[in-house]
């Protein structure tokens, strides 16, 4: 069975066709609906995604409804704005399914100036330079990412909020887990707002999530 590709979505109706449509050719796609208002769910099932509804916000609760509800071995966790290149994505499960990593993970590339604001950028790579100093190797905090479903669950993460993804990496570092990361092309949005990098203030917020896990 080929990888899952889990989408979490909030309001992302218009950035959807594009998204799914540059998905690789095959791979059942769920999309979680976080609570949209837009349309969400309607557009993805239309267009052939399984959709299930994750009424309490968050990206980490969409997140997790996502793999407790897929049921292939090896899933995909990607933003379902259109912003990441999925190109990237039969790399990473290569390296997971041929036993090179326990996850694989993507680090942003900007492709064009603008595209990744200052104040995001900034954080995230605060963020990433103390994830190196305990011992995980990344650059980012792992904008895509691809591990085996049962393994994901194991960690336990318990973040429901930004914070998921950082929790990811520290827990899966912890457990020694073999992390490789590969570059993605890092674009404008395919349609609607960012929720987070789009403004100082949601970029503040994910800091604040984030900020918990490191002390």
């Amino acid at each position: 069975m080929p990888p899952e590709i889990i989408l979490p979505c909030l309001d992302e109706a218009e950035a959807l066709p594009t998204v799914l449509a540059a998905l690789p050719a095959g791979w059942p796609v769920l999309v979680v609906d976080n609570g949209s208002t837009d349309g969400t769910g309607e557009v993805a099932a239309a267009a052939g995604a399984r959709v299930v509804v994750e009424p309490r916000r968050g990206y980490g609760a969409a997140v997790h409804t996502g793999l407790v509800t897929a049921t292939a071995e090896i899933v995909v966790v990607l933003d379902g704005d259109g912003s990441l290149d999925p190109a990237v994505l039969p790399a990473m499960t290569d390296d997971v399914r041929d036993g090179r990593a326990d996850l694989a993970v993507a680090r942003r590339v900007p492709s064009a100036a603008g595209v990744w604001p200052w104040h995001a950028r900034a954080g995230n790579a605060v963020i990433a330079a103390m994830l190196r100093r305990r011992g995980v190797a990344v650059h980012d905090i792992a904008p895509v990412r691809v591990a085996r479903r049962a393994a994901l669950i194991d960690l336990g993460i318990a973040d429901r909020a930004f914070g998921y993804p950082l929790e990811l990496l520290l827990r899966a570092g912890a457990a020694g887990w073999r992390i490789t990361e590969h570059p993605v092309a890092y674009r404008a949005r395919a349609g609607g707002r960012s929720k987070v990098s789009g403004s100082v203030a949601g970029s503040l917020r994910a800091a604040r999530d984030m900020a918990g896990l490191l002390r």
